[in-house]
């Protein structure tokens, strides 16, 4: 799909969409605007992102942040994009029940191109910061509660994620101790599809379309 000022593509988890906006360059630097509404709306068939939370976070080169998910519900979507540096963003498909159950897919992210990624409720999103000062930025559909997050192993051979080689990786201790794919399954903590569905519906006033 291509809009007059971004182009949008579809990822291989259900409902996830990458989107890389035209950049506007000129002796002064360069402007760019990684979300847009238009081109969101036709995408994904509804008006518009409801923020209720921005996040930021820096990293230093070979940091790996998730595999991360939210308890569905109360849920969470994502929108995010790369400020800084470069990145290899991964969108990971934990909704039993969904069509791409256990799939992922990934988005490189860097400050030429400013790719963003749509995470629909329900699937887990991790990144590897390939370079130092790697700054991302979050849009949330709702506020960060601890007790609401979780974590899986980005390294469990089950999911067989291709992680960037060639740095040695950084890890915060909850990341490193995450459960594995099938515990998580196992234990019934990981999301299900239709709930995650429902709760992304609930995200847009009654008539506005939803999520196509």
């Amino acid at each position: 799909m291509v809009n007059r000022t971004m182009q949008v593509r579809s990822l291989q988890v259900e409902g996830a969409y990458e989107f890389t906006p035209r950049r506007f360059a000129d002796r002064r630097g360069l402007f760019v605007s990684p979300f847009q509404q238009e081109a969101f709306t036709e995408a994904l068939g509804q008006p518009g992102f409801p923020v209720a939370q921005t996040n930021h976070s820096i990293s230093r080169r070979g940091t790996v942040r998730g595999i991360h998910f939210t308890v569905t519900p109360p849920g969470t979507a994502k929108y995010v994009y790369c400020a800084r540096g470069r990145a290899v963003d991964f969108v990971v498909d934990l909704r039993v029940g969904s069509p791409t159950f256990g799939r992922w897919d990934a988005v490189e992210m860097d400050q030429l191109h400013f790719r963003a990624s749509y995470f629909p409720v329900g699937v887990g999103h991790a990144f590897a910061a390939l370079e130092d000062d790697t700054v991302m930025s979050y849009m949330l559909t709702s506020p960060y509660v601890a007790e609401h997050e979780l974590a899986l192993d980005i390294f469990d051979v089950d999911l067989d994620i291709t992680l960037p080689s060639g740095f040695d990786v950084v890890q915060s201790d909850r990341d490193r101790a995450a459960l594995s794919f099938a515990e998580a399954r196992d234990k019934g903590v990981l999301p299900g599809y239709a709930t995650s569905r429902a709760v992304e519906e609930q995200l847009w006033p009654s008539g506005s379309g939803g999520p196509c």
